[in-house]
């Protein structure tokens, strides 16, 4: 057994350094334990060995000071493992194993889980429903950019891949079910994304470009990314998506008019958030942007799906309502047009099992589409920098070596 375990810590507004703590235990965080009245020993939990661990768009909001995330927060909330350890009351998956983990934390006993919302358990987190690893205000769990993690209710928790050598091979692929894969996914799926759809997703970050290959495999005639990145706008396109550059200002109907012939698509993705920018060159923050953008070009009765993340919490938001999450969102343009709207964490195992089954038959390229690159741990920082400068990069951190 190793004697310490290195992580990835957020260290002040725009650093991260990776620094070494406990090796982990099976036991639950103190808090989750004494709110809950329950054993901090977890007979149920399983200590993984990183595979693979990747950089999301969440942990640069922490990063950049946009969230309550104190110095010292670990990070790291996209896991792929092998199973090292486990207690005694993990029956059905053994050390060995290579397990994607869901980055939702859950019970598998509460009412939610039992009804498919493991996004919002309600025996992780003492704050409120619903918990991830490494993340502000949600449970207090160990972040897994790093060498190992304990992951709780292990039986419930990991989807074991179903053979070790096809896992590896794959594993590029297989990194994404942990999040953007089925966060992608969810947000095109509850938009109503099916056969012969148009429709437009906002952001050709890592979590749209997700998004839009989803919809693809939904079915889509056609898939709109808009963006004001050059460079994530040509990742879009290399995987058959048309680019709608937003920084060159002008009405948005009109860029969608010209591809689709009328100015409103069948479905949106807001794959943005909270710090959505209006349009044009240079253009600044607006955090409702994206949600008014996707009301307005939504058809009557469309849907729109938001897996881009938002907050109660920002204090670095341009006025004191957005500080608490108060946006200035046209509802009533929704409202009159019919359309329904899905919000919140992606409950990843109502998806994974399915995604996982479209990689390994290579029915899904989810790692070329939003150009997969593996870098060390001791890298992380520079991974951060980059793609808080834009990269058009989904950057995959390999700590022991695995990655072929």
């Amino acid at each position: 057994m190793a004697e310490g375990n290195r992580v990835v810590v957020y260290t002040g507004p725009g650093e991260v350094a990776v620094e070494t703590i406990d090796y982990p235990k099976l036991e639950i965080p103190a808090e989750v334990a004494d709110h809950f009245g329950i054993a901090k020993a977890a007979p149920h939990a399983a200590i993984l060995k990183l595979v693979t661990t990747n950089i999301c768009g969440s942990d640069q909001h922490m990063v950049r000071g946009r969230t309550t995330a104190p110095v010292g927060q670990s990070l790291g909330h996209e896991i792929t493992g092998e199973v090292v350890a486990k207690g005694d009351d993990v029956l059905f998956v053994d050390e060995g194993d290579i397990c994607s983990v869901p980055f939702n934390i859950a019970c598998g006993r509460c009412r939610m889980c039992n009804e498919g919302h493991t996004g919002v358990c309600l025996n992780v987190n003492p704050a409120r429903a619903g918990a991830a690893y490494g993340y502000v205000d949600m449970g207090g769990w160990i972040g897994g950019q790093a060498e190992y993690v304990m992951i709780p209710y292990a039986d419930f928790n990991l989807l074991k891949f179903p053979d070790r050598d096809q896992a590896l091979e794959k594993i590029l692929d297989l990194t994404m079910l942990s999040d953007i894969f089925p966060t992608g996914y969810h947000g095109a799926y509850t938009a109503g994304v099916t056969t012969g759809s148009t429709v437009y997703v906002a952001g050709a970050g890592p979590v749209g470009l997700a998004a839009a290959h989803a919809a693809q495999l939904l079915g889509a005639a056609v898939v709109m990314v808009g963006d004001l990145n050059a460079d994530r706008l040509k990742q879009a396109e290399s995987f058959g998506c048309v680019g709608i550059d937003l920084s060159s200002g002008g009405e948005l109907v009109d860029k969608i008019e010209q591809v689709v012939g009328e100015r409103e698509v069948d479905a949106a993705v807001d794959a943005v958030g909270f710090e959505a920018r209006g349009h044009g060159e240079g253009a600044d923050e607006a955090p409702a942007t994206v949600l008014n953008d996707a009301m307005t070009v939504t058809r009557a009765a469309g849907g729109i799906g938001i897996p881009g993340l938002y907050v109660t919490g920002d204090p670095g938001a341009v006025d004191d309502a957005a500080k608490e999450g108060t946006l200035g969102v046209r509802l009533g343009l929704g409202w009159a047009k019919s359309q329904h709207f899905t919000t919140g964490q992606c409950p990843v195992k109502r998806y994974n099992r399915k995604l996982m089954n479209m990689i390994l038959h290579d029915k899904a390229q989810i790692a070329k589409a939003v150009n997969a690159q593996t870098i060390s741990l001791d890298d992380a920082p520079r991974g951060y920098a980059e793609f808080d400068q834009g990269a058009a990069t989904k950057y995959v951190i390999d700590p022991h070596g695995m990655v072929a």
